[in-house]
C-alpha cells in the first residue's frame, strides 16, 4: 500500500485493478460493488483508445479502483463464464484468428453487445444495469460512472430525465 501511494505522489502511471469476470462476481459475494466491464476485441482501434486514453486516466483509475470492480472480457475469446446460472463459452472460436475478427462470445450476445467497445456496468447483485456503446473519454465516461454507482439512473425512465441529470452533472475529472 505504501508504495502505491509513493507511486501516486511522484507522478507514475497507475493501473485499473483488472480482474476476471468469474473473480469480480464472487468478490461481489463477499464486499459488494458495482461491476465495470470493458468489453473489447484485439482488433479494435477504439477499444485501444479507450484502454490508453480513459482507463490510464488518473481520475477514472482512483473512482475505478474504489467503486467497481473493473472486468476486461474479450467479447470474441475463447473464456469460459459461470453467469446467472448458466456457462457461457465460444463454441465457435478460431485460435487462427486471435487478432482478428473472430466469433462472438455468448456473454457479448448475452449482455445486447453488438459494438466495441462497449462498457457493461452490472450492479451488486449481478444483473446488468446498462451496456454503454463505443469510445469514452475521462470526463464522458465520469457521468456513467458516478450516475451507476450511485444509483442516480434508477427512476430515470425517460430521455428527458436523462437530459435533464446531464445537464446538472458537475464534471471533476481532468481530461
Amino acid at each position: 500500500m505504501m508504495l502505491s501511494v509513493l507511486i501516486n505522489k511522484i507522478g507514475v502511471a497507475q493501473e485499473i485493478n483488472w480482474v476476471t469476470f468469474n473473480e469480480a462476481l464472487e468478490l461481489q459475494k463477499k464486499t459488494p460493488k458495482k461491476i465495470m466491464m470493458d468489453v473489447y476485441t484485439n482488433w479494435c482501434g477504439p477499444c485501444k483508445m479507450l484502454d490508453r486514453n480513459t482507463f490510464h486516466n488518473k481520475d477514472v483509475v482512483e473512482y475505478v479502483n474504489e467503486h467497481y470492480y473493473a472486468v476486461k472480457f474479450n467479447a470474441e475469446g475463447n473464456e469460459e463464464v459461470s453467469y446467472d446460472g448458466k456457462t457461457f463459452s465460444n463454441p465457435n472460436y478460431n485460435p487462427d484468428l486471435t487478432n482478428r475478427r473472430n466469433s462472438p462470445h455468448e456473454l457479448s450476445r448475452y449482455f445486447q453487445v453488438q459494438a466495441y467497445p462497449t462498457i457493461v456496468f452490472i450492479d451488486e447483485k449481478g444483473k446488468l444495469i446498462f451496456p454503454l456503446r463505443g469510445y469514452k473519454t475521462p470526463t464522458q465516461l465520469e457521468l456513467y460512472l458516478k450516475m451507476f454507482k450511485n444509483d442516480d439512473h434508477k427512476g430515470m425512465d425517460t430521455q428527458e430525465k436523462f437530459n435533464e441529470y446531464y445537464k446538472a452533472f458537475q464534471y471533476e475529472f481532468e481530461g
